[in-house]
């Protein structure tokens, strides 16, 4: 059976599409640092910032503007109760079992997209996440293990040229943010949308 997701795949669809959005993304994260200190306004706008794969997903050039949609607060419980729940499992199993704790918060990982995007429970989110990446985990793990290493080798590179390497690592920071943001829209766009028409074989 064809795969719906492959760590090449994921990487190369994901850079294309965070590439994209890289203007709109960062005047996305201006707007959010202007508005986190507006209350209640922020709640919405915070909320937006950590879901934006699901624009992303949906394909073409995002806006920045899409942070001030109202949606975004109306959730506000069910999101609050969602980080809650993840957090009351997951922090206890960080203390005692540490690759348990991880392989669960992959399984979630999907949950707070899900939640946004089709306005259902929050536990209900956390199910149908791990139902989502069942098969799919070490999938996961491998992207962001590839582009974590790719980061940190061109950090370290990048390092070694004094001021001229920092501002370099800075833009590195901001091209790694927006290939991640890209690579977990392909990876919510396959695993839950069921969109596997451009997935790449690895």
């Amino acid at each position: 059976m064809e795969r719906k997701i492959t760590v090449l795949g994921v990487i190369q669809e994901g850079v294309g599409i965070g590439l994209k959005n890289a203007l709109s993304l960062i005047g996305a994260v201006v707007l959010w640092l202007v508005t986190i200190w507006v209350p209640y306004i922020n709640v919405g706008t915070t909320i937006a910032i950590l879901t934006i794969p699901i624009e992303l997903s949906k394909g073409g050039v995002i806006s920045p503007l899409f942070i001030f949609d109202g949606k975004y607060r109306q959730y506000m419980g069910e999101f609050f109760t969602l980080i809650g729940l993840m957090m009351l499992s997951i922090m206890p199993a960080l203390f005692f079992m540490v690759i348990p704790a991880y392989i669960i918060a992959i399984g979630w990982s999907l949950a707070i997209y899900i939640l946004l995007d089709k306005g259902i429970a929050p536990g209900e989110a956390l199910v149908q996440s791990n139902k989502a990446t069942n098969g799919y985990k070490w999938t996961i793990f491998g992207v962001g293990l590839v582009l974590g290493l790719a980061f940190l080798i061109l950090s370290w590179v990048f390092g070694l040229l004094g001021a001229v390497g920092s501002i370099l690592v800075f833009l590195l920071l901001i091209v790694y943010q927006v290939i991640a943001l890209g690579c977990n829209a392909v990876i919510y766009r396959n695993l839950v949308l069921g969109n596997t028409d451009q997935t790449t074989i690895e």
